[in-house]
């Protein structure tokens, strides 16, 4: 039977299980448990403070990977060693190719607005690479290629549903683009956590996300990646704060992790769910 509701389990980190009009995917797979420690490149780790809703056994049958880009609190070692070598994994072309040499033959890397379908029973979903930075200036030519995705549901010729991703981007001005490409936005999940590294930072913070908000305008928005490691430095509650100031706070909706949320705009409500703990 197909879901006609879309909807969102939150795993942990940016890790969740999307299901959308028949098709079924997981995000940037994020399995290690608390205590153990996320490789971010450049010699850099980071040790999980929370443990994963799912492990990797408990997933549905997968139709696809979106994988915004390589680190370690996206793609770990437990990924590797027990996603299905098969899966499709769609991604960055560097991260592509990393990811061939590992073992995963249906990787794909798709440059940015390239788009990869999925087909079934008269539906399509397309999955499209929106830009984004990782990190400020020159900083983010030391740091692994990432991509937000665009994803539709089309049934029948028309679009039913249209889903944003935002990926570990910074808001920077080529995401201006995005809103003029894709309007009508029904939702986003929007990575926050306000990384910092050296004091740089990398994800977006309370602010940026906010900012960000205001620019896609989407109907409903659930905040994902903002707890996990001590890296992420911006608290959830500084966004909820932010956007209830600036008049968005019915647009948010908050998510624990194990728990399922329709992605639906009806399924936004009037702001005032608790926050998942930290």
């Amino acid at each position: 039977m197909i879901r006609e509701q879309p909807e969102v389990t939150f795993v942990g980190t940016a890790t969740t299980v999307l299901r959308v009009g028949g098709f079924t995917l997981l995000t940037d797979p994020n399995f290690l448990h608390r205590g153990q420690r996320a490789y971010l490149g450049r010699g850099l780790w980071s040790r999980r403070r929370t443990d994963p809703a799912l492990e990797i056994a408990q997933l549905p049958a997968l139709d696809a990977v979106v994988l915004s880009h390589l680190h370690g609190d996206h793609f770990d070692r437990v990924a590797r060693r027990e996603l299905d070598r098969e899966l499709p994994i769609v991604t960055t072309p560097s991260a592509e190719r990393k990811l061939r040499r590992w073992g995963f033959r249906a990787a794909e890397g798709l440059p940015t607005w390239r788009t990869r379908e999925l087909r079934r029973d008269g539906s399509t979903l397309r999955l499209t690479s929106m830009p984004g930075k990782h990190g400020p200036g020159a900083v983010d030519l030391l740091l692994p290629d990432v991509m937000g995705t665009m994803i539709d549901l089309e049934r029948n010729g028309t679009r039913r549903f249209r889903l944003y991703v935002t990926g570990d981007t910074l808001n920077r001005p080529l995401l201006a683009e995005i809103p003029q490409r894709y309007p009508d936005i029904d939702a986003m999940l929007i990575h926050l956590g306000g990384t910092r590294i050296a004091g740089v930072l990398l994800t977006m913070d309370a602010k940026q996300g906010v900012d960000l908000t205001e620019l896609v305008q989407p109907r409903l928005t659930v905040p994902i990646h903002y707890d996990d490691y001590p890296v992420f430095r911006s608290p959830l509650g500084h966004f909820l704060a932010e956007a209830r100031r600036r008049g968005l706070g019915d647009r948010i909706r908050t998510i624990r992790r194990g728990e399922t949320l329709p992605l639906a705009p009806a399924a936004v409500t009037d702001g005032s769910n608790p926050a998942p703990p930290a």
